[in-house]
C-alpha cells in the first residue's frame, strides 16, 4: 500500500523538535509521497533542506501563498518566478485567494493568483488550489483560465457537492483530509457521489488533524485516519483507496 500525501508543510516551524523523526513515522505508516506546497520566500530553503534529506519522499511546489500577497506581492512573485526558471518543481502552489483573514489584498491576490496560473501553464505544470471564502473569486478566475492545459488540485476542498463538481469541470481533483473526519465537516454527505478517480489525499500538516487527533499538531501519518474514512465511504479497503488515490496523484504531478 502507498499512500501519497498531495499537501503537507513538513518545514513548519511546529515539526522544528521532531521533523526527522515524524517523517519516519510517516514512512513507516505507509506514506511514501510528499508534496510540499510554498508559501513565499521566507521558506524556500527549509524547502531545499527537506529534499536534500529525503530525496526520494519529497517533492517540492513553487508558488506564494494567498494569505502572503501583501504589499510586496510582485517582489515575491519575482522570486517565484526566478526560482521556477531554476529548477523542477512538481506543481505551482499553494496558490489562490483567502478572503477569510483579510480582504484588503483582495485585487493583488487575483493578479497574483493569474500570473502563477500562467507560469504553471508555461511550464506544464498542475497549480494546487487554496480557497477560504472565495470560491466566487477562484471560479471566476478558473472560468477566464480555463482549458486543456488548465489542470491541478483544489486543496482542503470544503465547499459543496455542486462546487465540487465545478472544480472537477477545470480539470481539478479534489484534495481531501481530515476535514471529511469531522462531525460537522458536511463533505463525507455527498463524498461518495464524486468518482473516487477525482480524489487525492492530503493532510495539510501541520493544520486540520483528522479526529481522533483533531485540535491537535497534524502529521503526515494521521493520513491513514483519512484513508479509513474514505474507505468506509467508498466501500473499498484502505488499500484500494490507498492505491487509487496515488494513482491518480501521479496523473497530476506526472510522478
Amino acid at each position: 500500500m502507498i499512500i501519497t500525501d498531495t499537501h503537507t508543510h513538513l518545514y513548519s516551524e511546529a515539526f522544528d523538535e521532531d521533523r526527522t523523526e515524524m517523517i519516519e513515522r510517516a514512512i513507516n505508516a505507509g506514506v511514501s509521497r510528499f508534496f510540499i506546497p510554498a508559501i513565499d520566500a521566507s521558506y524556500t530553503t527549509k524547502m531545499y533542506e527537506l529534499e536534500a534529506a529525503f530525496p526520494e519522499n519529497i517533492f517540492l511546489m513553487m508558488g506564494l501563498h494567498p494569505t502572503h500577497v501583501k504589499e510586496n506581492f510582485q517582489d515575491e512573485l519575482a522570486n517565484v518566478e526566478s526560482e521556477l526558471a531554476k529548477r523542477k518543481f512538481y506543481a505551482i502552489g499553494e496558490i489562490g485567494i483567502d478572503l477569510y483573514w483579510d480582504k484588503t489584498h483582495l485585487k493583488e491576490q487575483q493578479s497574483a493568483f493569474r500570473q502563477q496560473i500562467q507560469w504553471a501553464k508555461k511550464y506544464k505544470l498542475p497549480i494546487i488550489i487554496h480557497c477560504r471564502d472565495a470560491f466566487d473569486e477562484v471560479f471566476e478566475i478558473l472560468e477566464s483560465e480555463k482549458g486543456t492545459d488548465l489542470f491541478g488540485i483544489f486543496h482542503c476542498f470544503s465547499g459543496t457537492l455542486e462546487q465540487a463538481q465545478l472544480a472537477i469541470s477545470y480539470n481539478m481533483k479534489l484534495g481531501i483530509g481530515g476535514v471529511v473526519t469531522f462531525k460537522y465537516g458536511k463533505i463525507d454527505q455527498f463524498l461518495n457521489q464524486i468518482d473516487i478517480k477525482n480524489i487525492v489525499l492530503e493532510t495539510d500538516a501541520p493544520y486540520l488533524a483528522p479526529i481522533p487527533h483533531r485540535g491537535k499538531r497534524n502529521e503526515s501519518s494521521y493520513i491513514t485516519h483519512v484513508v479509513d474514512k474514505l474507505a468506509s465511504l467508498y466501500n473499498l479497503s484502505p488499500e484500494a483507496i490507498a492505491n487509487i488515490t496515488t494513482d491518480n496523484s501521479k496523473m497530476i504531478f506526472g510522478i
